[in-house]
């Protein structure tokens, strides 16, 4: 397994983490099984939003003494008061639920302020005593640190800048970055997103990225799989179905993220999932994919790097996507992007301006440049 810094938490993820939705309603039996393949795998962060009582007791049974091997990502103001999944901001309610929570798992290494999609979610929990809640819970040491879920990359924008949350959980997958930001892709999702839609990057789904990256705010994703239509030949809205390595691969290419959850519910799904780790470059590679679509993508880094291998051994990508950071703030470059540069083991002042990498480079990037506008930018 492979672990990343989940933002300036100073806790390290799984790469591939486990979305536990799917477990909702299955025998103990499949939940241990899956709960153990996961652990004996090196998998040790878990998103536990479901409300339902019977899913959160079969999990903390499931792990027994070994709670301490993972992190639990567990949402405050989920509930299911009309015995379905839903939210709520009305603070009895949310303590009700989010204490039942602690009572079964000890402590939550993630409070997670659930579901900020909408102007009126945003109100209920910053302008309620809702925040106020959640912070209590961090002085008194019940969650180690505060998150929050959203699938609107606007909102989660304006949480970010209240300066509350350290990490976040976002809808993140290649459809989504590339519909267009005016529709709500989410729904479409459900109905089938439009290929004639599809514009290149959205802007403000990108600009949240590079954000997160600015302010150390670590990234765990849900969504990777679009629900399954992007694995599905019937459903893609691509040429052709992404696999699951492609997906997971995107997702982990992106600014500030730390860990993909994946819905695993059997023990034969944890193990495609970590599978992704034994993928060979050219199985990771998401562009072909993107190559079927208007290619607004020429000249822009779009992390994947097909570039590599440096000769030189610089992460191409990385030193592009600080520099994309660097560039929005002109000569007031943010310091923990500075820092995060500077621990890079070959960077821009590096490059030997050999030329492989633009070769081999699908869009066009001019990487020579790049490297020498960075060597410039950071020194």
């Amino acid at each position: 397994m492979e672990y990343r810094e989940i933002g300036k938490t100073g806790k390290r993820s799984s790469i591939i983490g486990l979305g536990c939705e799917n477990l909702d309603g299955k025998p103990f039996e499949q939940v241990q099984d899956t709960v153990n393949a996961a652990l004996e795998n090196g998998i040790n962060l878990f998103d536990v939003f479901m409300p339902g009582n019977e899913i959160r007791e079969n999990i903390a049974r499931a792990l027994g003494s070994r709670r301490d091997q993972v992190m639990i990502q567990g949402h405050i103001g989920s509930t299911d008061i009309r015995q379905q999944y839903d939210i709520s901001r009305d603070l009895p309610v949310v303590k009700q639920y989010f204490e039942n929570l602690l009572r079964i798992f000890g402590y939550i290494d993630f409070g997670m302020m659930f579901f900020i999609d909408s102007e009126e979610d945003y109100k209920g929990v910053f302008e309620t005593g809702f925040a106020d809640y959640v912070q209590k819970l961090k002085r008194q040491g019940d969650i180690r640190h505060i998150g929050f879920s959203s699938h609107n990359p606007v909102m989660a924008t304006r949480v970010v800048g209240t300066g509350l949350p350290e990490m976040m959980m976002f809808s993140i997958n290649l459809a989504f970055d590339l519909y267009p930001a005016e529709t709500n892709a989410l729904n479409e999702l459900h109905q089938g997103l439009d290929k004639a839609a599809f514009c290149g990057f959205d802007p403000t789904r990108a600009a949240l990225y590079t954000l997160c990256e600015q302010k150390n705010i670590g990234i765990t994703v849900m969504k990777t799989l679009g629900a399954g239509k992007l694995i599905s030949a019937e459903h893609t809205p691509f040429d052709r179905p992404l696999t699951v390595g492609q997906c997971v691969h995107y997702a982990l290419t992106r600014p500030a993220v730390a860990s993909v959850m994946l819905g695993c519910q059997t023990r034969g799904e944890v193990l495609d999932a970590v599978r992704y780790l034994e993928l060979s470059d050219e199985e990771k590679d998401y562009t072909a994919v993107m190559n079927t679509l208007r290619n607004d993508f020429q000249g822009n880094c779009v992390y994947c790097s097909h570039c590599q291998p440096c000769p030189v051994g610089i992460d191409i990508a990385a030193v592009n996507r600080y520099l994309d950071i660097a560039r929005l703030y002109e000569e007031n470059v943010p310091p923990s992007i500075r820092s995060h540069y500077a621990w890079l083991k070959h960077s821009g002042k590096d490059c030997i301006g050999c030329g492989n990498c633009e070769m081999r480079c699908p869009f066009g990037v001019p990487i020579i440049d790049n490297m020498a506008a960075a060597a410039g930018i950071f020194g």
